[in-house]
């Protein structure tokens, strides 16, 4: 089954390193390796023509493999450290897999292990935004707490003492008259081949937003894998 006659390209980008979590990727949350809910997502989707993974490291690789997910290279040391740009382990993961399938892919979802709370229909309307709205990219975002906007954020200087971020936030006290902020979540990101491929970008000036108006989780700390944990067993109630 094709989406639009377009040749699509999943990835899942998995490097063995973390600083925050030890073996990250390979951490369970709601009973399942971080990679092998991102595998299950994408291979549900009978319009993903592959689902790879790009990692530098066997066990991952393995794990990947064992949930459906292809895994035809390994990833350069290059692009492997803490500095590797999301754009560029996409854009290598996209030419080797052109490489090894000896095909095209107009169209590719970088999918990240560390938003587990992803699912299948999240997927499939960020690619639908991108092809219907003539967008080059798309991406999930997620609505920023007022709390944790840039009306409320704080500077503290080198005496101690708290400033404002935004030069008149002292005003903005009242969450109600706040605007509405967003952030990425990490749960989908949806590209062209020109964009990614041509252009070595992701997000610019003409990417759709795809707003995810629930709770989900960016998992960079313990904290934030134990929340994951909770909120997958939450679900399955």
């Amino acid at each position: 089954m094709s989406l639009n006659d377009l040749n699509v390209l999943a990835v899942v980008p998995a490097r063995g390193g973390s600083k925050g979590i030890p073996r990250k990727n390979l951490q369970p949350a709601g009973g399942l390796s971080l990679v092998a809910r991102a595998a299950r997502a994408a291979r549900s989707l009978p319009w993903i023509d592959r689902a790879i993974l790009s990692t530098d490291d066997e066990e991952i690789a393995a794990e990947g493999r064992r949930y459906g997910l292809d895994a035809p290279f390994m990833r350069p040391e290059s692009l492997s450290g803490d500095a590797a740009l999301a754009v560029d382990v996409w854009r290598h993961a996209w030419l080797a897999c052109e490489a090894h399938y000896r095909r095209r892919f107009e169209l590719s979802v970088l999918l990240e292990p560390t938003s587990p709370l992803r699912r299948p229909e999240d997927i499939e309307r960020t690619v639908r935004t991108l092809i219907e709205d003539g967008h080059p990219a798309a991406a999930t975002v997620s609505p920023t707490p007022a709390h944790y906007s840039p009306h409320k954020t704080l500077t503290i200087s080198e005496k101690g003492v708290i400033g404002f971020y935004i030069q008149d936030g002292a005003k903005h006290s009242l969450r109600q008259g706040i605007p509405q902020y967003y952030h990425r979540n990490g749960i989908c990101y949806a590209a062209t081949r020109e964009q990614v491929v041509d252009k070595g970008r992701i997000i610019d000036a003409d990417a759709a937003a795809v707003v995810i108006d629930r709770p989900v989780v960016n998992i960079d700390d313990p904290f934030e894998l134990e929340l994951a944990d909770w909120l997958l067993e939450r679900e399955n109630r």
